[in-house]
């Protein structure tokens, strides 16, 4: 397992030379980036060397991806990305019947054409909601799946948990298409209210153990990301995380 840690985490940790410090020193080697890291591409890359760490997958917008393709590339060699997860639709961006979702999982498939040219691996990151059924019973996730098999699968297990799916269901279905993993945990019911409901890896009620052994058979992952979307504290979690997945 190659671990990581997802750098959305840490937003309201700065600065990012002192978060690339601690995450080393607990032990990490790489990161995830984010759209919002790349205001000075070469900068970062800097800080991560002087870090000692490595960015081999990074979430990049589709709206830089499809509108300023050259741009999306300079971040992506500048600092030696090889996987790429399209991360987000606002919601009133997402189709709303399986038509329109596979029109968005051929969009997917084109970029994913485009940077395969480059050596680049494309997939898409899921939330919550590609797992809730459409009106006319399709799923958004399988849709994207099915119609795009060159996309590969950035699987946020805990967001499937979240969008009332199996998560070991769908690993056995499409284990074959997870490139990346974010481990997330859930708090007990009711706990952890000013974190948004997210807890520290291993701390909540995800069964890690049940999961990481089904993507060891069944998935490609290269990279599992250790992610909290507002922890209280962003180093603490990055510590406490890392520690509890390497005893897996």
């Amino acid at each position: 397992m190659e671990l990581s840690y997802q750098l959305y985490s840490a937003r309201n940790a700065q600065p990012w030379s002192n978060v690339f410090a601690s995450l080393k020193e607990q032990g990490y080697n790489q990161v995830e980036g984010y759209g919002a890291l790349f205001e000075n591409v070469a900068e970062l890359s800097a800080d991560l060397d002087n870090a000692g760490l490595k960015m081999p997958s990074s979430h990049i917008s589709l709206e830089l991806l499809e509108n300023d393709f050259d741009a999306a590339l300079n971040i992506i060699k500048t600092l030696g990305i090889k996987q790429a997860y399209g991360p987000y639709l606002m919601e009133e961006d997402r189709p709303t019947d399986t038509a329109g979702w596979t029109v968005f999982a051929q969009k997917l498939s084109a970029i994913a054409d485009k940077l395969a040219g480059y050596d680049v691996q494309f997939g898409w990151h899921n939330h919550e909601f590609e797992f809730l059924p459409l009106e006319d019973g399709g799923i958004p996730m399988a849709i994207i799946l099915d119609t795009a098999p060159n996309v590969s699968w950035e699987a946020d297990i805990a967001w499937v948990v979240k969008g009332d799916q199996d998560p070991l269901e769908w690993i056995e279905r499409y284990g074959d298409r997870i490139t990346a993993v974010h481990m997330k945990d859930i708090a007990p019911e009711g706990e952890n209210l000013d974190e948004d409901g997210w807890t520290d890896v291993g701390t909540g009620t995800m069964d890690w153990k049940a999961l990481i052994n089904a993507l060891k058979a069944k998935s490609n992952a290269t990279v599992y990301a250790m992610e909290h979307d507002n922890p209280k504290d962003a180093i603490a979690f990055g510590a406490n995380s890392i520690a509890f997945a390497k005893t897996l």
